[in-house]
């Protein structure tokens, strides 16, 4: 009595080919923000398809998008920040469409970092 329950749900598992194998991502970076405080902040990202921890995954991805995987070509957004000189380093790691990604930069504080990234460093 037990197997005949199971039948049906074998079946359609059967029938539609099994269970798909997940999408391996084209692009995976780890993404890190570290203040002169001590406080480090990680997320990680993946694109195409769009996953990861960062909290704006969708808007970092399409950031990146349209600066093809290129950090210093993301244009920035216009956000009024502090004048307050709390200086953050950010780096990307990990790989964009099969090219190695290692890039570092400093900014005045977080506020430039998301400013000056678009919000991929936004984490």
């Amino acid at each position: 009595m037990v197997f005949s329950s199971f039948a049906p749900v074998a079946a359609a598992l059967i029938g539609f080919g099994g269970v798909a194998a997940p999408q391996v991502p084209e692009s995976v970076l780890q993404l890190t923000v570290h203040e002169t405080s001590g406080r480090v902040t990680s997320a990680s990202l993946t694109c195409d398809p769009t996953g990861g921890t960062h909290r704006h995954r969708d808007t970092a991805c399409a950031t990146l998008t349209a600066a093809n995987g290129d950090f210093a070509r993301i244009a920035p957004h216009r956000q009024k920040c502090t004048m307050i000189y709390s200086p953050v380093d950010v780096t990307a790691l990990g790989s964009w469409r099969g090219t190695r990604v290692t890039y570092r930069a400093t900014y005045p504080n977080k506020c430039a970092a998301d400013s000056q990234s678009n919000g991929v460093f936004a984490l």
